[in-house]
């Protein structure tokens, strides 16, 4: 009898800790991402950034967060947003090719939408349609061309309405970011990526902490001003976290090598319910940022992920 007593009171017990998972409201309702295509570290923590520095102090942060080898941009975007390594999304390729389709494991946009939630990706360069999946993001954005449905179909074939260029201005991070704004203060979706490339184009062509690209990361800070801007007039600050990162660092002209320049990434989280003024010290890595987003809406992920919530980040983990 008291091994059924025992026995019953942990069923009890079990139920309703699922029961209340079940039924618990998410940590906060909107995520935004933003992704600094090629931020390293050691030329940000240098270079005259006031907004992303005052989200460091203010949020809970490092500079010492990793990506995936080799670090370069496509298969580290395809992890952060899926939350697995290559050997599972099998994007291995930095380039667009419409005839390999679209990645196929489920990114973080197909889980919120199955979810109920909305979603929006803004993004600066054309091989991140790779991530767009049919039916899992309201608005695709790619240099002002929005994409209503899927560019290149499951099976790996163009569609007829695929593009090869649009004008470099409005692939720039702040043209990005005012789209961006427009977007989250008129629809205020629940999940939103957007990514600003300037400074991998810059790193590229005039080098790692050169010049030039301090001077892009610049408009780089001005573009997160904007987006901040757009969280705070929508009226979203209190429920809202922001997650700004990067895919991969650099230095000469190039990030491919596995050296700490490269493999090094900025992450910091800012907004509702974070440690506010936290240097975070626990390995992060870019697989990470999925499972933080999943786990701030508390939409379940669509199965097993190489990254894990940053829960020491917040306050109530």
């Amino acid at each position: 009898m008291e091994r059924f007593t025992r026995s019953w009171s942990s069923l009890v017990f079990w139920l309703w800790g699922t029961l209340a998972l079940a039924w618990a409201d998410p940590r906060v309702a909107h995520v935004v991402i933003v992704s600094m295509d090629g931020a390293a570290p050691w030329v940000l923590r240098h270079t005259s950034m006031p907004v992303l520095h005052q989200l460091y102090r203010e949020g809970a942060a490092t500079w010492d967060a990793e990506t995936i080898r080799p670090p370069v941009t496509l298969p580290s975007h395809t992890s952060m947003l899926t939350g697995v390594h290559p050997s599972r999304h099998r994007i291995t390729w930095n380039d667009w090719r419409p005839t390999n389709g679209v990645v196929r494991v489920p990114t973080i946009f197909a889980a919120a939408k199955r979810a109920g939630l909305t979603t929006a990706m803004f993004v600066g360069k054309e091989k991140l349609q790779h991530l767009f999946q049919p039916g899992t993001v309201d608005h695709f954005d790619y240099g002002g061309e929005v994409l209503a449905g899927a560019r290149i179909s499951p099976d790996g074939t163009a569609g007829e309405d695929c593009y090869t260029t649009v004008p470099d201005e409005s692939r720039r991070a702040r043209s990005v970011a005012r789209r961006a704004a427009a977007y989250i203060r008129q629809n205020r979706p629940n999940l939103c990526f957007i990514h600003l490339a300037d400074p991998d184009v810059v790193g590229h062509k005039h080098g790692w902490g050169s010049p030039e690209q301090r001077r892009c990361l610049q408009d780089v800070d001005a573009a997160l001003n904007e987006i901040l801007g757009a969280i705070r007039r929508a009226g979203l600050r209190r429920n809202t976290v922001l997650i700004v990162t990067a895919d991969h660092g650099g230095h000469g002209k190039g990030h491919s090598s596995d050296v700490p320049e490269n493999v090094r990434i900025p992450w910091i989280a800012w907004g509702a319910d974070v440690r506010n003024g936290t240097e975070l010290n626990e390995p992060i890595s870019t697989c990470d940022t999925a499972a933080t987003a999943l786990w701030l809406l508390d939409v379940p992920s669509p199965g097993p992920l190489d990254g894990r919530p940053v829960r020491v980040a917040f306050r109530h983990p």
